[in-house]
């Protein structure tokens, strides 16, 4: 007598989720500047519509090279900067490599600093100026006379942000920004405290997805390219 084995249909697998970006969301890619030429007491910074412009200094120009190979093969559709010096001149290697014009976001740049712009806002943080230890512990820029507000910084980071999604739905763009600023957005995405993020390093990168209102920090700080033994392919992988 032949006895006939069980049927056993095969059972669905549920893989781990893996991220894609949503329909009509735009990938952002947010590249803190170079490091820039240091501060001196004697030679403050020349301005630019009240914020302080240093070049970078000649570490932050390898900084730049490295970024931009970092980001050449990341499928980027557009370049923005803030429009100040140290920002494009960050932006400029990759500029170059894809061909790409950078965009001009002036609601990209750093906080302003007040009476302590031009390089004095470094000095005074360095010296543990009782107004700058003041800054820290209340999260507040005002508290520097003439310093521009948290909800001012917020409100225009959030309407550069919003500007540049509107313009690249299911695209990946790179912006070129600063430390506040790079701070400012991952705070506004996670609901964190206000300067829980403000310690990007000079040349890395932030990641961030925009969907609608829904804001989706995918990394922070990200540095692996500026690691000496980092390499990157020459092309994108097919």
């Amino acid at each position: 007598m032949i006895e006939w084995g069980t049927v056993t249909e095969p059972q669905t697998e549920y893989r781990q989720f893996r991220f894609t970006l949503p329909p009509g969301g735009t990938d952002l890619l947010l590249v803190r500047h170079g490091e820039s030429a240091p501060a001196r007491e004697d030679h403050p910074f020349p301005m630019v519509d009240g914020h302080g412009d240093p070049p970078l200094a000649a570490g932050g120009e390898r900084e730049a090279e490295l970024a931009g190979d970092r980001l050449a093969v990341e499928s980027i559709e557009a370049i923005y900067s803030s429009g100040l010096r140290r920002t494009n001149q960050t932006a400029a290697p990759l500029a170059k490599r894809l061909g790409l014009t950078p965009a001009i976001e002036p609601g990209m740049r750093e906080v302003r600093l007040g009476d302590w712009e031009g390089g004095l806002f470094r000095i005074k943080v360095a010296q543990h100026n009782d107004i700058a230890q003041q800054m820290f512990t209340t999260q507040r820029w005002d508290v520097i006379p003439g310093a521009e507000s948290t909800e001012d910084l917020a409100a225009r980071v959030r309407a550069a942000i919003e500007r540049i999604a509107a313009a690249h739905p299911d695209q990946r763009v790179a912006v070129f920004t600063h430390g506040g600023v790079i701070g400012q957005v991952v705070a506004t995405a996670t609901g964190s405290a206000p300067f829980a993020f403000i310690d990007a390093d000079n040349a890395s990168i932030t990641q961030l997805v925009v969907v609608g209102d829904r804001w989706i920090v995918r990394r922070f700080n990200d540095t692996a390219h500026l690691h000496p033994s980092f390499s990157v392919r020459a092309e994108p992988p097919a």
